[in-house]
């Protein structure tokens, strides 16, 4: 199966998570690509195979730098993405309070809204906790993986 890794990220973390998921994923087959939000349009799900989202939150609850032209542009180009199969891993901070994991809930709302069908629930990290975002991010992946592939062999 072919996996599109769309990546938000300020920091860098969820570039490193990315990468991590991309590994793992690889070992068990499955094609990869890692692509940064920097300079996406909304034409990026014309590409075959799954979505992950893999994205930070910034500032006040907002998506990252990186993703927002990528963002406006998916809510203003409106693509049918019906049929598609997306996933998100959310990256926060609850120290942050209401806006915990918002940049992730943003992109899950707007896929959801666009007729993608999201499978699994949203991995919501928090970087207060005590463990690193990476090692969950490929164990969530994993699992999400596996819910999508009969998704996908049977559209």
């Amino acid at each position: 199966m072919q996996v599109s890794i769309l990546v938000g990220t300020m920091t860098g973390t969820a570039e490193i998570v990315a990468g991590d998921v991309k590994k793992a994923l690889e070992a068990e087959g499955h094609g990869v690509d890692v692509l940064l939000m920097d300079n996406l349009k909304a034409d990026v799900f014309a590409r075959p195979g799954a979505f992950l989202i893999c994205t930070s939150t910034y500032g006040q609850g907002d998506v990252p730098d990186n993703a927002r032209d990528f963002y406006a542009d998916l809510d203003k180009a409106r693509p049918d993405l019906t049929g598609k199969l997306a996933g998100v891993i959310g990256l926060g901070d609850t120290t942050y309070g209401d806006t915990f994991n918002n940049g992730g809930a943003q992109f899950e709302q707007i896929l959801r809204d666009l007729g993608a069908t999201l499978v699994g629930e949203r991995m919501q990290h928090n970087a207060s906790g005590t463990t690193l975002p990476e090692e969950d991010g490929v164990a969530w992946a994993l699992d999400w993986v596996k819910a999508v592939e009969p998704l996908q062999a049977a559209a």
